[in-house]
């Protein structure tokens, strides 16, 4: 596994169920587009599968 995950937000979570709203907004991603840093571990790997069609995850 890497060290950190690069996540970046490509599809709008409106229309997507509340959960996964709260998930995205977890991640700390808040805009389209925009990019964070995050510990690979697992919470974050499973936080990420939940909305792997919001997504795009590279490792760093």
């Amino acid at each position: 596994m890497a060290e950190k995950l690069k996540v970046t937000l490509v599809k709008s979570p409106i229309g997507a169920i509340p959960k996964q709203k709260a998930t995205v907004e977890a991640l700390g991603l808040r805009k389209l587009n925009k990019t964070v840093e995050l510990p690979d571990n697992d919470a974050v790997r499973g936080m990420i599968w939940h909305v792997k069609h919001l997504v795009k995850v590279e490792e760093v």
